[in-house]
C-alpha cells in the first residue's frame, strides 16, 4: 500500500470524535522515527538515479531551517500553521517538477514524495486548537532551486526537524 494512505490510514483510525487528535502518530515515536527513514531513504534513491536534468522552471521551496529557542516559543496551533504553509509549498513544487521530468527513476521518487507530503498535508489540516480552518494565504520564507534533490533535502528536513519536534510537543500533552 502507498506509504501516503498508511499515514492517513493509521491517523484516522486513532481520531477523536470531538477533537481530532492523531493519538497514535503523536504517542507512538516509531511512527515518525519510520517516516524519518523513509525520507532519508528517499533522498538516498533520488540522488541515485541517473541523469537527472536541473529543473527549467526552479521550485519554489520553503526555509524549514529554525532555532529551537524560536521553536519552543510558538503555541502548537502555531507551529501546526507554519508547518502546513512549508507542506503546501513542498506538495506544489513536486507537483511542479513531475511535469518537468521526464526521468523514470526521478518521476518514481518525486510522485512517493508528492503522496507522503500531500499526506502529512492532510493530516495536519485535519486537527486545530483555534477556530476556523487553515488558510493557504500563508507566506513562508521561501528558496527557488532547480535541483530535484533539493526537494528532497528540504522534505527530510522538515520531517527530520519541525514535524518531529511538533509531534514530540503534542506527545506531552496528549500521551499522559
Amino acid at each position: 500500500s502507498p506509504p501516503g494512505l498508511l499515514l492517513l490510514t493509521s491517523f484516522l483510525l486513532h481520531v477523536k470524535e470531538d477533537r481530532a487528535s492523531p493519538t497514535r502518530l503523536v504517542c507512538d515515536n516509531r511512527l515518525i522515527q519510520k517516516y524519518i527513514v523513509e525520507a532519508k531513504d528517499m533522498e538516498k534513491r533520488v540522488g541515485q538515479c541517473q541523469a537527472l536534468p536541473p529543473l527549467s522552471c526552479p521550485a519554489v521551496l520553503p526555509l524549514v531551517d529554525f532555532t529551537f529557542q524560536q521553536w519552543k516559543s510558538k503555541s502548537n496551533e502555531t507551529k501546526r500553521r507554519e508547518i502546513l504553509c512549508d507542506l503546501a509549498l513542498l506538495v506544489g513544487a513536486a507537483t511542479a517538477a513531475q511535469g518537468q521530468v521526464s526521468n523514470e527513476c526521478g518521476a518514481r521518487h518525486l510522485n512517493q514524495l508528492y503522496r507522503q507530503a500531500n499526506s502529512f498535508f492532510l493530516l495536519l489540516q485535519t486537527f486545530s486548537w483555534e477556530e476556523g480552518h487553515w488558510e493557504s494565504s500563508c507566506s513562508p520564507h521561501s528558496m527557488e532551486q532547480t535541483h530535484i534533490t533539493s526537494i528532497f533535502l528540504t522534505y527530510r528536513q522538515l520531517v527530520q526537524g519541525k514535524l518531529s519536534f511538533f509531534f514530540y510537543d503534542l506527545a506531552k500533552v496528549l500521551c499522559k
